[in-house]
């Protein structure tokens, strides 16, 4: 019996990687999924989905090592705000060309869709990450295939061509129609993207960078919680919104952070990052209490101590002024 043409599809869980590796597979081409993890994107879950209602096999590697790295000079630059979409897309590919040679499959798979993206997906985007990679004509694109140049799995009949589409542009009625045909009635939204194209994210993200230069998982993961405020260039103040946030942040604590919390009233728990100076913990302090329960006037209580000690020492405070948060808020 003929040995099955095998791929590698790379799977995000949304509906462009979906329906490309559905449209592979409906060829009689054995695919398997790849997908990377990253602090950036964490919904592996989309992808863990798909793979069992497409019933194919799926690998999941971590990448934030070699993102982060990225991050600080990326070739191609940024995106609107962090986003290194095409050097990001390019390091995918690489990771997944040797998971190619690894399973001996002969081609990858992608969603991309022609202009469906403004910077990574532009046509002569393709083209860069193409040669970037070194992957130019192993990177099958199913959804717009007939507007670019035939791969090398087209050329040598492992793929029809005519079955193919040619799908451009932003809008997502084209793959929502094709799903109904296809009989995939399951699949995410596609809100929650990559927080490094997000405004706010991203200003964290380069103050994280500006304070230090070799930052881990742990940094990036407090910067998806509460308010925060830099208080000196080495001092960073994290504030939590509710009691699921406060949850979150001590989870997250390491061994050397502070902890604050009001004494007398309800209000947030906040984590200091850095060196807290003498000076700066009465600043601190006063960002608790004007975001505890009170009138906003009178002088609060407000505990602190370093971990992982359970000494609390209190400073009696002010809540801070309005102007005060505006200054110090990233």
């Amino acid at each position: 019996m003929k040995k099955a043409v095998k791929a590698i599809a790379l799977l995000s869980g949304g509906l462009d990687s979906i329906l490309a590796a559905k449209l592979i597979l409906d060829q009689g081409i054995d695919v398997e999924a790849i997908n990377f993890s990253t602090v950036f994107y964490a919904r592996y879950g989309d992808a863990q989905a798909a793979a069992r209602r497409l019933g194919i096999k799926l690998v999941i590697l971590d990448i934030n090592k070699e993102l982060f790295e990225l991050l600080k000079n990326p070739q191609h630059g940024f995106g609107r705000h962090l986003n290194p979409c095409i050097d990001c897309h390019a390091l995918m590919l690489k990771k997944a060309s040797l998971y190619m040679k690894e399973k001996s499959a002969k081609f990858l798979v992608t969603g991309d869709v022609l202009g469906e993206r403004p910077m990574s997906q532009r046509k002569d985007s393709l083209q860069v990450i193409d040669k970037d990679t070194g992957l130019a004509g192993f990177i099958l694109r199913p959804l717009s295939a007939k507007l670019l140049e035939p791969t090398l799995a087209e050329q040598r009949g492992l793929v029809a061509r005519d079955k193919l589409l040619a799908i451009e542009g932003r809008s997502r009625k084209p793959q929502m129609q094709l799903a109904r045909e296809l009989g995939i009635d399951s699949y995410p939204s596609p809100a929650g993207g990559c927080l490094l194209t997000e405004e706010g994210f991203a200003n964290r993200m380069k103050d994280l960078m500006v304070e230090k230069k070799e930052f881990n998982v742990n940094d990036v993961q407090f910067l998806k919680i509460g308010r925060h405020f830099r208080l000196k260039q080495d001092a960073k103040l994290i504030v939590g919104r509710n009691e699921k946030e406060n949850k979150r942040l001590l989870a997250l604590v390491k061994e050397g952070d502070l902890c604050f919390y009001p004494v007398n009233v309800k209000g947030p728990t906040a984590i200091g990052k850095g060196i807290f100076s003498k000076d700066i913990l009465p600043i601190a302090a006063s960002i608790v209490a004007r975001y505890s329960d009170s009138d906003k006037t009178q002088e609060l209580e407000i505990a602190y101590k370093t971990l992982p000690s359970d000494t609390f020492t209190p400073i009696t405070i002010s809540p801070a002024k309005e102007e005060t948060l505006d200054s110090l808020r990233i």
